[in-house]
């Protein structure tokens, strides 16, 4: 009995001993381990899945991120500075009237052998003349007159053609006078020194101071001008610097003169043409014409 009482008396001693030596035996510390692994409360499933998920989000949303910026700084770099688009210049046309050719003037019978048509690089001028023939005349007898014309320049003055580029009768009839094309800028024969870059018009009659210009053929002019200039975006209200070729016009050779875009010929040569009555017409002419391109007063 006394050597069981001294046995649990040692086995209490050694407990003491090991309880402050901090020597706890290993079966007590598992029974100690798993009541506290019991005392937790376990996460729910969802937590623990975005607990799992969440470095890998981070991942994805830092890419995006970083990706962007990138995309951003690239489109920065090649677009460069912001440009301001200016409006285009607006171009000062007119409708191209009604033209008939020369084909119904000029005969074989008349026509003659010629050479090829000259050109310019544009018109920037057009000069307006009278023929200086009868002006009671039926409209229908205009070829017959134009022929005429034709036959005493290319015969007695020995001209290659018609010098006018157009002409116009008395009831607003536009015809084709010298060859090349009316829309291209063909070197007429008209204006002493100013043949190149004009074109010349001439209106069938003779209108000295006193006589009537019929309206209908400063209406045909002025839409011929408008057009013929509008090609070349030409304000026919403007003067323009032309440059003589010849010193029988009112300027030495080589001389630059700033002329009318719309002028008579006598801007240009020392005569009386187009006659008193249709020079005073001249700014009434080329106000229309200018309306009908479309330009402000």
């Amino acid at each position: 009995m006394r050597v069981r009482r001294a046995r649990g008396a040692r086995r209490r001693s050694a407990a003491r001993i090991a309880r402050r030596a901090g020597l706890v035996p290993r079966a007590v510390r598992i029974r100690r381990a798993g009541r506290r692994r019991s005392a937790r409360r376990p996460l729910p499933r969802a937590a623990r899945v975005l607990a799992a998920c969440l470095p890998g989000i981070a991942a994805v949303v830092g890419l995006v991120l970083c990706v962007d910026g990138v995309e951003h700084a690239t489109a920065s770099r090649v677009a460069g500075p912001a440009v301001v688009a200016r409006p285009a210049a607006v171009r000062h046309t007119a409708t191209k009237p009604r033209i008939v050719p020369r084909s119904v003037w000029l005969d074989d019978l008349a026509r003659h052998a010629q050479p090829p048509p000259r050109y310019d690089d544009k018109v920037v001028a057009v000069f307006v003349h009278h023929t200086d023939s009868p002006n009671g005349y039926a409209c229908a007898d205009a070829p017959r007159i134009i022929r005429y014309l034709y036959a005493g320049q290319t015969g007695a003055r020995n001209w290659d053609d018609i010098g006018y580029n157009f002409l116009v009768d008395r009831c607003g009839t536009i015809y084709e006078g010298r060859a090349g094309g009316v829309d291209r800028p063909v070197t007429g024969a008209h204006t002493q020194g100013f043949n190149h870059r004009t074109a010349g018009i001439a209106a069938l009659g003779t209108f000295t101071a006193g006589v009537p210009v019929p309206k209908a053929m400063t209406d045909a002019i002025a839409a011929l001008a408008a057009w013929k200039l509008g090609l070349a975006d030409v304000d026919p209200r403007t003067k323009v610097r032309l440059t003589s070729s010849n010193n029988l016009s009112r300027y030495r050779s080589g001389t630059t003169a700033a002329l009318p875009a719309l002028a008579g010929h006598n801007d240009g040569y020392m005569t009386s043409c187009p006659g008193a009555a249709l020079t005073a017409r001249l700014p009434e002419i080329r106000q229309l014409a200018a309306r009908l391109q479309g330009r402000t007063p």
